[in-house]
């Protein structure tokens, strides 16, 4: 059982069907980041470009239609803190990069700029398949940086969202920023593009939805048990003892515990920081990264290790390079240690 099935709060919500519980986009917390969406493609000059949006599971644009899918927990405060307990909540930094994401998709379909020969020369055959799980190249200046996890490598239209995204984005700089990278071309492009469109309707204004929230007759548990994956197999071999041991220290029952913290609590309070960081530089998936974190916190209690407090930012930083190794190995030869 997760911890969040313990809680009487989550408890109640996890029984009720998604589409019984009146969301709408409208007057909810996510409202504002729509507006200020549509406010930067105006600023950008385009005129008839304005991606509706809708609540629905996750993330996304259903298959070439430009419309915006956005998390159903977004909208109501008590789901919100749910996801935050199941998957790390988006911060209103995040919530901007994914929209700005999904809105380069959203152009991408609605000029039907994919069908391009440019397009395709730029980024790739459109229907190449689809990966979920991928292996980027980390560092390479193809492609720009956005999402976390070298997003933009997992796929051509994934490569234009992503272009499209940094473009989008306030004061990113981007002619400077990626001055000498190959990547520079396809901002470039998208600059372009959007100049040559600006006064243009697009060959399809409006797109078809798929799943919404008035059609989610599944509950909330449902809802988690069938997205959230157990990863709990990739570290089921992680000997972590002699590392976390040789990083913290365990106490005497004889010693003073003055001026010591328990490990675990320390983990917990910068987990979030550190599954962001490594995921976004190292491209493994964050749900992996924040179950390996996570087993750690666990281990350390469970050692009773602890930390000097003129040491916990040193220790922060040795546990989030520790990580990143593990990880590394994890992106390169599918496995975190090798026999």
């Amino acid at each position: 059982m997760h911890p969040f099935e313990k809680d009487p709060v989550h408890q109640e919500l996890l029984g009720k069907p998604i589409k019984d519980l009146g969301l709408r986009l409208e007057g909810s917390p996510i409202e504002k980041f729509v507006h200020q969406l549509h406010r930067e493609i105006e600023r950008k000059g385009l005129k008839h470009f304005r991606p509706a949006c809708y609540l629905t599971d996750e993330w996304g644009c259903p298959n070439q239609q430009p419309v915006i899918g956005v998390p159903f927990y977004l909208a109501d405060p008590k789901l919100a803190a749910l996801e935050k307990a199941m998957n790390d909540l988006e911060d209103e930094r995040e919530i901007m990069m994914y929209l700005r994401h999904e809105a380069g998709h959203a152009f991408n379909y609605a000029y039907e700029l994919y069908r391009t020969d440019e397009w395709k020369a730029l980024f790739g055959p459109f229907r190449r398949p689809y990966r979920e799980r991928y292996r980027p190249v980390p560092f390479s200046r193809r492609y720009v940086r956005h999402i976390a996890g070298w997003y933009a490598q997992k796929h051509p239209d994934e490569d234009f969202a992503e272009t499209f995204a940094v473009w989008l984005t306030p004061r990113s700089a981007w002619r400077k920023k990626y001055r000498g990278w190959g990547a520079l071309r396809k901002l470039r492009y998208v600059d372009r593009i959007a100049r040559t469109v600006a006064e243009l309707p697009p060959a399809r204004p409006l797109g078809e939805t798929d799943v919404t929230v008035e059609e989610m007759a599944f509950t909330i548990g449902e809802f988690y048990r069938a997205t959230t994956p157990d990863e709990s197999h990739a570290i089921a071999d992680l000997a972590l003892d002699t590392d976390l041991t040789d990083m913290f220290i365990r106490p005497s029952p004889r010693r003073r515990r003055d001026g010591l913290r328990p490990a675990g609590e320390l983990l917990a309070e910068h987990r979030k920081d550190i599954t962001d960081k490594v995921t976004y530089w190292t491209g493994v998936r964050r749900p992996l990264v924040r179950k390996l974190i996570e087993s750690m916190e666990s281990r350390v209690g469970e050692l009773k290790l602890a930390v000097p407090k003129e040491r916990e930012a040193v220790a922060v930083v040795e546990i989030t390079a520790y990580m990143t190794t593990l990880a590394m190995n994890y992106l390169t030869r599918g496995r975190f240690t090798q026999p």
